[in-house]
């Protein structure tokens, strides 16, 4: 039933950042809050923590923490929390920050579909840094495909496009031919002071490098429009929706949201996906809004007697 003093609580913990957002049931925003990354599988529990606290503490500074009703976490390492000494570091926090509702925490997958959706199943398909899609049934997490990490998959992601330009700039070599465009750039970025480098150059400056490196070339691909970042775009396009098709039936009708950098509506990889999507009959995807309303719109579920409407207003058009 709803309440019109009780208000939820939804927080989206990324390994860059952690944003929290508190809402009235109506879709008003009463606060929010911005910390640095809070994903326990990439930082220290004790960090992780303090600053997904620190984001929750912002987003409740005009709002008493006993007027919470509920609360949604969703975070790529949520499996975290049955770890019992991440649990008792978040518990601690929670209560210190006066919260007293239950928090449900869910996978970061369940929170970008909901910001993209209301429909209660479809499927989300997430590129970023990395890239995984997932089925959703009834506002839940059923299955993923792919989200395998750097090393073994993750086909599609900033890693894969960084890879494959780097893959582009060593084939270049091997064949005798001049580095132009995309395949100079890559060597640019890896070797500044090495601007006749060589493959074997090039081979050890990426492995001497963190994994990361190799995500941070990404942009290199989507900025550049010879053929060979062209045709890596359109790789990485059909290998999303490779990704994205093996969650979901033949004819599924249910929605596709979109979320991630990478296939934002304006990035070169979210235009070629949408289109190979188009080409294969799916239906046209929904881009996901900003997570921590997704999850504040979850938490709401069993609140508002008109979840649709709660969204359109959280997530205007």
């Amino acid at each position: 039933m709803s309440d019109a003093t009780a208000v939820v609580l939804g927080l989206d913990v990324g390994g860059t950042s952690s944003r929290a957002l508190v809402s009235d049931l109506s879709g008003h925003v009463l606060g929010r809050g911005e910390a640095a990354g809070g994903n326990p599988n990439s930082h220290p529990a004790d960090e992780a923590v303090r600053q997904i606290a620190a984001a929750t503490r912002t987003a409740l500074r005009e709002v008493d923490p006993a007027r919470v009703r509920a609360a949604v976490v969703g975070m790529a390492g949520v499996s975290k929390m049955a770890d019992p000494q991440f649990r008792e570091l978040f518990e601690r926090e929670w209560a210190g920050s006066g919260l007293t509702c239950a928090v449900r925490p869910i996978s970061d997958c369940e929170v970008a579909f909901a910001a993209g959706s209301p429909e209660p199943s479809g499927t989300v398909l997430i590129a970023g840094t990395g890239a995984i899609a997932a089925r959703i049934e009834q506002h839940r997490l059923a299955r993923t495909a792919g989200g395998y990490g750097w090393l073994l998959g993750d086909e599609g992601s900033a890693y894969w496009l960084g890879r494959e330009a780097v893959r582009a700039a060593l084939n270049a070599l091997d064949r005798g031919e001049p580095l132009h465009g995309l395949t100079a750039a890559v060597r640019e970025a890896l070797l500044p002071d090495v601007p006749d480098a060589g493959r074997k150059q090039l081979i050890t400056a990426v492995n001497a490098a963190p994994p990361i490196r190799l995500a941070e070339l990404a942009p290199l691909v989507t900025k550049a429009s010879d053929p060979t970042a062209t045709a890596i775009v359109e790789r990485a396009a059909r290998v999303l929706a490779d990704t994205a098709e093996e969650t979901r039936a033949p004819d599924d009708a249910t929605p596709i949201v979109l979320a991630g950098g990478l296939v934002a509506p304006e990035n070169p990889v979210g235009e070629a996906l949408r289109a190979e999507l188009a080409a294969r009959g799916f239906p046209a995807p929904n881009t996901a809004g900003p997570g921590a309303a997704g999850a504040a719109w979850l938490a709401a579920l069993d609140l508002t007697p008109d979840p649709t409407a709660l969204h359109r207003r959280l997530f205007p058009a």
